[in-house]
């Protein structure tokens, strides 16, 4: 009698894309001029799935080339394996607070620059509703409105990575290319993810009160919890 054949198991690359066509089948088709402003909608880049659509509010996480060392994978490979998207970032995120790498972004310049950098555009083509700039890392709270997620992070990136690797006198990637995102389906979930962000530094022990952190949106927040930035 023959045997069954073994089914091939698939390879994480294989089953990202299932799980992006899977996430494309509940998800609105984009239009004609969404596409033509680069907007992607479901889609993957290697790494994790990414939800592209004007409109969203989207919980963002970038972090510097150095921040999760091939040298130390072993640290941090089994959390790549995690099925779960939400308890993947989760994971991911307590590994970035340690606080691995060289934490170019403790230069209070290299900060300022990164800060700047997402600032340029503020209510002009995006509103940031929260942010953080981390020893390693970086957390934005954005609501997208005609730029795509993609191309706003690249922006960040590109412009500050130049400024970043003058200022410290090196060379090479400065930022991971990669970077993972959650959009918010609710306004509860946006108040928890501001919460979040805002309290990062705190929960990190870097600070005592969330406003005490040079680079977060925590510090313009006034009374009503409302961010009034300066003229």
């Amino acid at each position: 009698m023959l045997g069954v054949p073994k089914m091939k198991p698939q390879t994480k690359r294989e089953h990202l894309r299932d799980l992006v066509v899977e996430k494309s089948r509940w998800a609105r088709s984009l239009t004609a001029e969404e596409r033509a402003l680069d907007f992607l909608g479901w889609h993957e880049r290697g790494y994790l799935p990414h939800c592209d659509f004007p409109g969203l509010v989207q919980f963002v996480t970038f972090r510097l080339a150095d921040s999760m060392p091939a040298s130390r994978r072993g640290e941090w490979g089994h959390l790549l394996k995690i099925e779960y998207d939400r308890e993947k970032r989760a994971k991911l995120e307590e590994y970035l607070d340690r606080g691995i790498g060289e934490c170019h972004l403790r230069n209070p310049d290299v900060a300022k620059i990164t800060e700047d950098a997402m600032l340029h555009f503020h209510h002009e083509r995006y509103e940031l509703l929260a942010w953080c700039v981390m020893p390693n890392h970086v957390h934005v709270l954005v609501h997208v409105w005609d730029l795509p997620l993609a191309k706003m992070l690249q922006n960040w990136k590109s412009i500050s990575a130049v400024k970043a690797n003058r200022i410290l006198n090196c060379r090479g990637e400065f930022w991971q290319r990669e970077y993972w995102e959650t959009f918010m389906r609710d306004e509860e979930q946006e108040r928890v993810a501001v919460h979040y962000i805002e309290n990062n530094p705190v929960k990190s022990k870097l600070c005592k009160l969330a406003e005490d952190w040079p680079f977060s949106s925590a510090r313009f927040r006034d009374k009503y919890c409302h961010m009034v930035l300066p003229a």
